[in-house]
């Protein structure tokens, strides 16, 4: 059996329920006080949970940066930042002398230092990198500045693969020269 009041929440339009948009929620019937504004749930988010980290303008930090969640860089930081697992975007403020180790960068402001992004790594228009970038993927946009030396690419993981790999090379070449003088 319907309710007189829950039939008006359900029926108004100040709250959809829409398979698209995020669920809302009706507040409970109240007898006395007046109703609470409808709760609206948050949807299903696709990246995880955990809000970034910011470095805010205004803020400067002289030292080692150490995490593993994604940093937002807006301000100025001198040293190292290393986010094992994370993504570092430098704002447009954002100003950073310091080497960075991550898996994916954006730079939309300034960096003096060596860059490592494991996956990827991003110049946007408004972004100037001055030093070594290593990185499997590189964007740069028109517009962006770029001093230094560049490594693109599939990089092999270890010292070790590389000379296997060149011995591999030297072996096959001997082997198909002496195959020929028969």
């Amino acid at each position: 059996m319907w309710k007189k009041d829950d039939s008006k929440t359900q029926s108004s339009p100040a709250s959809p329920v829409s398979s698209q948009g995020p669920a809302v929620v009706p507040p409970a019937p109240a007898s006395s006080a007046p109703p609470p504004k409808p709760v609206v749930a948050a949807a299903p988010s696709v990246t995880s949970s955990r809000s970034d980290a910011s470095i805010s303008q205004g803020i400067r930090i002289k030292g080692e940066v150490t995490g593993s969640e994604d940093l937002f860089v807006d301000g100025q930081v001198d040293g190292k930042l290393n986010l094992s697992n994370g993504a570092l975007t430098i704002g447009p403020n954002g100003v950073v002398n310091a080497d960075i180790d991550a898996r994916e960068v954006l730079v939309n402001g300034r960096v003096n230092g060596n860059i490592t992004g494991r996956d990827r790594i991003q110049l946007s228009s408004t972004g100037q990198v001055s030093g070594e970038i290593r990185t499997e993927r590189l964007a740069i946009a028109e517009g962006a500045s770029l001093r230094g030396k560049v490594e693109a690419g599939k990089v092999p993981s270890s010292i070790a693969e590389v000379r296997a790999a060149a011995a591999a090379a030297v072996a096959s070449k001997a082997a198909a020269g002496s195959g020929s003088a028969s």
